[in-house]
């Protein structure tokens, strides 16, 4: 193993943000651990990451599954030998809908996702972030600006990123004394696959049904390269990267 060599693992890496990520990651030199539920998306990251000149491991998880996030970290153990840092990702939206009227199960597939998967796969890291020499790494937790702020008809998807506002200064917290440094990076309506809807009208806190504007995906991919580059002396504990013109401030 190349001494100079970085290992990241990126869940959600087949679309979307977590794609950005990897291979803005992969052209900063990290070696790529890429997870997500569906194979072929994650071999198509990993080829375009191999352009880069670095290792990729492609390893379908389901990160609600404790059972796929051990095999996951077996896998990253096994060929990269350790795990500089974590890029908490995988994420779902629930069906919009009013509090009263959303499904248990689709509430259940949130938790599980958004919440209990960044767990999973934080637990993973913070094992073999602790047993390695030399010690430590980063954890990045995708929070939103539903961490801070609701929108309406969104009671999973809101709870479950004020959670990992909760995860992200738990881990920050436990992580200290063993060089684990965690933060967070709540991003607002970054284009993607899963904000199309935004562009073409979502429902507002006045009742009204109205477009949002978007920004491009590489300006959270920018963000993040600047917290993962950073000594583990030093840390971004939260951070907010949105387009500007997008209800936030004010949102209700």
């Amino acid at each position: 193993m190349n001494s100079q060599e970085k290992f990241a693992l990126i869940t959600g890496a087949g679309s979307g943000i977590g794609k950005s990520i990897a291979l803005a990651l992969a052209g900063a030199g990290y070696a790529v651990a890429l997870a997500g539920r569906r194979k072929e998306p994650l071999d198509a990251t990993a080829q375009q990451a191999q352009a880069h000149g670095v290792r990729t491991l492609v390893v379908p998880t389901d990160v609600s599954d404790p059972a796929a996030v051990n095999h996951l970290f077996e896998q990253i153990s096994e060929h990269f030998g350790r795990l500089d840092l974590l890029f908490n990702n995988a994420g779902i939206f629930a069906r919009s809908a009013s509090l009263e009227e959303l499904e248990y199960e689709q509430w259940k597939a949130a938790v599980d996702i958004n919440l209990t998967g960044a767990f999973l796969c934080t637990q993973g890291a913070f094992r073999l972030m602790k047993a390695q020499q030399p010690q430590g790494g980063r954890i990045i937790n995708n929070g939103s600006i539903s961490a801070y702020a609701p929108r309406p008809h969104a009671v999973s998807y809101t709870a479950t990123k004020h959670a990992i506002t909760g995860l992200t200064k738990a881990t920050s917290l436990d992580g200290r004394k063993y060089d684990i440094a965690c933060g967070q990076i709540d991003i607002g309506n970054a284009a993607s696959e899963m904000t199309e809807v935004m562009g073409r009208g979502v429902l507002q806190a006045d009742g009204s049904t109205r477009p949002e504007p978007l920004m491009n995906v590489e300006h959270v991919a920018n963000a993040v390269l600047y917290m993962a580059g950073l000594p583990l002396d030093a840390n971004v504990q939260f951070m907010t990267v949105m387009a500007t013109k997008m209800p936030f401030i004010g949102r209700g």
